[in-house]
């Protein structure tokens, strides 16, 4: 049986919308070196040029 991993052992990346870290998920296995944001707001947030969409969020340059 595989031994229970602690979530503070689990890898850890900057959502590229809001700047906040996350950790590893089950369902990301496959796709982790893919994952770029934390949540679907922040991934739809990304897509708004004004970053209103999301606290936090960042104007794009013009």
């Amino acid at each position: 049986m595989a031994r229970m991993r602690r979530k503070s052992d689990l890898p850890q990346k900057l959502c590229l919308t809001c700047g906040l870290p996350f950790r590893w998920r089950k369902k990301w296995e496959r796709d982790w070196d893919q994952v770029r944001y934390c949540s679907d707001r922040c991934r739809a947030g990304s897509k708004r040029k004004d970053g209103k969409g999301v606290p936090g969020g960042k104007a794009a340059p013009d």
